[in-house]
């Protein structure tokens, strides 16, 4: 249970850090948000939970094919902000764009041989 906490106490001072980061100083606090972090956290937590290299590998390429649908997101937003559309209007379009695109790299990587 208090690894647990840890972890989402970890998580939480990740994003709050991020947060109040960007909130002064917006492309620093994209930089940030942009590393790998999350990933590299949640490998360090899989292999300490399971250190086996083929389960490792198989989620570290899973993890680089879906970031690849996550990024028109980062298009679209600033796309639509600039063009008047209201934040959460924004943010839920790329959300519902990343979505769709999820379940297409789904449904069409295995096609190629993609194990997702």
């Amino acid at each position: 249970m208090w690894a647990l906490a840890a972890k989402a106490l970890l998580s939480g001072a990740l994003i709050a850090a991020i947060a109040e980061i960007g909130r002064r100083l917006p492309t620093l606090g994209a930089l940030i948000a942009a590393l790998p972090l999350v990933s590299v956290l949640g490998m360090i937590l899989i292999w300490r939970a399971r250190p086996d290299p083929e389960n490792m590998a198989i989620h570290a390429e899973a993890t680089f094919w879906y970031v690849i649908p996550s990024l028109p997101m980062f298009l679209l937003i600033p796309a639509l902000l600039r063009h008047g559309v209201p934040f959460w209007l924004a943010l839920g379009a790329g959300c519902a764009l990343t979505v769709a695109l999820y379940l297409a790299m789904m449904q069409i990587g295995p096609r190629f041989g993609l194990r997702l």
